[in-house]
């Protein structure tokens, strides 16, 4: 007869083979789950100034402040085996003097949606909470009951709507200059975190029952100059054609 240790090695070995087996089936099964994303992009305010990015810069640079508005419904991507979605906001602008070159791409507000039943992460993307007037209300204020709970109230988690959303990141250029640099774009991104499987990112093509996303970008923009630059061009343009004059006059 087997021993004891011998007998525990077979059932912990047919436990994991029966746990890999379901893990598998779950993953697999998440194919079979319809997609049908969709999201409303738009840019609402840009601004270029010249100093310190971030607390922690040592010089300073060019960055830009982006302002913007997103209503999505990622409803879709949720299902039996999502824990949580990754959502950012990207701007994207190619390079002027190498085309050819892949554009650079930074991140100017992120977020993540959980599952309802999924931990909460203080990056959580939760209902914003109505603003209290005065002090009394505001020290006998109570936490609601949606507090910390996705967006939106006593719904599925997947609905996202920001009105003149404030960036989280400005975001600056490796050169230090991103004044006046056009064809910029403003792209929604996300990547569904499953508790078992693969991740998967965001797709814009139709792949069987999982719809591309529709919308979730902006027309072209340009990132404006700094202000207060066009009044120092002038200025300069100004002191060189009456220093010209001069040499040219007669004496």
């Amino acid at each position: 007869m087997h021993s004891s240790l011998v007998r525990i090695q077979n059932v912990f070995g047919f436990f994991t083979s029966v746990a890999f087996a379901v893990a598998a089936a779950i993953a697999i099964s998440v194919v079979l789950s319809p997609q049908a994303p969709s999201a409303s992009l738009e840019l609402k305010n840009v601004k270029v100034a010249k100093g310190r990015p971030h607390y922690y810069s040592t010089k300073r640079e060019e960055y830009a402040h982006i302002t913007f508005s997103l209503d999505a419904d990622l409803t879709s991507l949720f299902n039996w085996n999502t824990k949580q979605i990754y959502l950012w906001v990207s701007a994207s602008y190619p390079s002027p003097k190498h085309p050819s070159t892949p554009p650079s791409e930074a991140i100017i507000w992120d977020a993540i949606i959980p599952a309802d039943a999924a931990p909460y992460h203080p990056n959580t993307y939760t209902h914003p909470s109505p603003k209290n007037k005065g002090s009394s209300n505001r020290r006998n204020s109570k936490p609601g009951k949606n507090a910390g709970k996705p967006y939106p109230e006593g719904g599925s988690p997947g609905i996202v709507r920001l009105e003149s959303q404030k960036p989280k990141y400005q975001i600056t250029d490796v050169t230090g200059k991103i004044a006046e640099k056009g064809n910029a774009t403003l792209t929604l991104h996300w990547n569904v975190q499953p508790w078992v499987g693969l991740l998967t990112w965001t797709n814009r093509a139709t792949y069987g029952r999982w719809e591309g996303l529709k919308g979730g970008s902006t027309g072209a923009f340009e990132f404006p100059a700094i202000k207060g630059s066009e009044t120092i061009k002038k200025e300069e343009l100004r002191t060189e054609t009456g220093a010209e004059a001069r040499r040219g006059s007669p004496s």
